[in-house]
């Protein structure tokens, strides 16, 4: 509604704030983002906004970050794990998804929450994928059909207890990715991760068919 009242005050002829109107009124019906901020800030996010995991703040078996600099009251959310997560928050389990939360209304279908998908190398991180509703997972499952069947309170996070559907990960798999994150610099990959690793790789295989 805020977005909506902004058009009128734009001033301009009665015409183009029409147009603006109709415009704005159907990119909500779509669901698509509407402009705005919260507190004055707008979450940017490119490509240099991800970082090696391992240098991110650890809750449990995932990583948060805040790129609005609010790194405390994300990670309150986080250990809580419940409530809902502040803007700019970074919420990342393995090291080619991550999700980003946005300012208040950015997109009330995903409780403001936008979803990517990117490359990782030792160069750093590049946007692959990014959206909404539209982002599938290196298994070829869609983000968006896994987090919106989390319960309200845990707003968008799946973990293992909150309603989401499992998916054919284990810990020690999650744990092998993020510690082989290539961003982090050269390490040596223990057995029990490289067995892990190995183990995920045939089942990414048998689920995207690829050889």
């Amino acid at each position: 509604m805020r977005a909506i009242a902004s058009v009128f005050r734009g001033g301009g002829s009665a015409k183009r704030r029409a147009i603006l109107l109709s415009a704005v009124l159907l990119a909500v019906a779509a669901g698509y983002p509407v402009p705005g901020k919260a507190n004055g800030l707008r979450v940017e996010v490119t490509d240099s906004s991800f970082r090696c995991m391992t240098d991110m703040t650890k809750v449990r078996h995932f990583y948060v970050d805040n790129l609005l600099g609010n790194l405390e009251e994300t990670v309150a959310v986080a250990i809580a794990g419940k409530g809902d997560y502040p803007p700019g928050s970074v919420v990342q389990l393995m090291p080619n998804e991550v999700m980003v939360k946005h300012h208040k209304g950015y997109s009330p279908g995903t409780r403001d929450w936008e979803f990517f998908f990117i490359d990782v190398s030792p160069e750093g991180s590049k946007i692959f994928r990014r959206g909404l509703s539209a982002v599938n997972n290196r298994l070829g499952m869609n983000c968006f059909d896994c987090h919106v069947k989390a319960r309200p309170e845990h707003d968008f996070i799946c973990e293992q207890t909150n309603g989401c559907d499992p998916i054919p990960v284990t810990r020690e798999m999650f744990g092998a990715l993020q510690r082989t994150d290539p961003r982090c610099g050269t390490k040596e990959v223990s057995p029990e991760d490289a067995e892990a690793l190995r183990q995920l790789g045939e089942i990414v295989k048998a689920l995207t068919g690829n050889k």
